[in-house]
């Protein structure tokens, strides 16, 4: 993925990975107009809303996305402070929307990237089609969540963006942030961003946000991984990225 994003890369991608999803609706949505006249007439009026209803949730998940995706500052990173010749470890889970960024916005720094996906595992067909039109980035480190192939206190900094939430066993992604924990040194931290299944989420995407997973579930895998809560930063109503350290209990 390149570092300076195109317009309307952003929407444009999630139409492009998710299209089924679109056509399905479209279809459906057809599909009740042209049966709704053969309906009962006291029914007919139900279809108005129902569809009414479908055009507006499509219209407002697709309006979010786009606020998000390609005129946030979501991409500049702001939330990501380093000085210096600093190591930074970046995961990915099929689709890398950040290692060029991060490899411009912080050129002193030495940049190691990895992706953990699983086509068993993964079996998401978005993920799939955004891999065949953004292929890894070269010297990605293919990886298992369970085992980063560094040592111990490797990294200054470890950062998964918009990534983890496709780990859906609970403790297979305590075990991942383990390893994060692991490899990223004492004094350094660990940077998740990340959807929550929160109000703000359920208004933009509706039964969509039960894909991400609560804040709850974020503080419980990071408490049983031994890392805290540091700073909570808001990209968007919609986006929470925690910083993480090592020791102690989460918040």
């Amino acid at each position: 993925m390149e570092a300076k994003r195109k317009p309307l890369q952003g929407i444009i991608n999630i139409i492009r990975f998710n299209w089924h999803y679109y056509a399905t609706a479209i279809l459906v949505i057809f599909s009740l107009l042209f049966f709704n006249d053969l309906l009962f007439k006291p029914f007919q009026p139900f279809v108005f809303y129902i569809l009414l209803l479908a055009a507006l949730t499509i219209s407002i998940s697709l309006i979010v996305s786009f606020y998000i995706y390609d005129i946030s500052d979501l991409y500049k990173l702001r939330w990501l402070s380093i000085d210096g010749n600093k190591t930074i470890l970046n995961v990915n889970a099929g689709f890398d929307e950040t290692s060029e960024i991060i490899k411009q916005k912080f050129l002193t720094s030495n940049l190691t990237i990895c992706d953990f996906y699983d086509a068993k595992k993964h079996t998401e067909i978005s993920i799939k089609r955004a891999r065949k039109a953004y292929p890894p980035i070269d010297k990605t480190i293919q990886v298992s969540t369970n085992k980063l192939p560094f040592l111990d206190n490797s990294f200054d900094f470890s950062l998964a963006i918009l990534s983890a939430h496709e780990i859906r066993n609970e403790q297979e992604r305590i075990d991942f942030f383990k390893e994060l924990n692991r490899v990223t040194k004492s004094t350094g931290q660990i940077h998740v961003t990340e959807h929550l299944r929160d109000l703000n989420n359920f208004l933009a995407y509706t039964i969509g946000c039960f894909h991400f997973h609560s804040k709850l579930s974020w503080l419980n895998t990071f408490k049983n991984s031994q890392l805290k809560v540091k700073q909570e930063v808001k990209s968007t109503p919609f986006i929470t990225t925690f910083i993480l350290e090592k020791n102690g209990d989460a918040l």
